[in-house]
């Protein structure tokens, strides 16, 4: 049995995840991402202390469904 971070076949659909799951699923890199999230393109970050962030997966799912038109609530 090996120790290590868990990634799912799937993106679930509720919940949070962080990016190591994500990346899996996502079209764009970690730093486009970022980019595209400050524009309000892609999910927003939510902060769960100084170096812990977690993205909405109901966000997500929306978003890689149709990454060019999404818009953040």
């Amino acid at each position: 049995m090996s120790k290590g971070i868990f990634i799912p076949a799937t993106l679930p659909l509720t919940g949070k995840s962080r990016w190591s799951t994500i990346q899996k699923y996502s079209p764009v890199s970690r730093e486009t991402f970022r980019k595209l999230s400050l524009k309000g393109r892609a999910p927003r970050p939510e902060r769960m202390g100084i170096r812990c962030t977690y993205y909405d997966n109901q966000e997500l799912h929306r978003w890689l469904k149709d990454p060019a038109n999404y818009q953040s609530n």
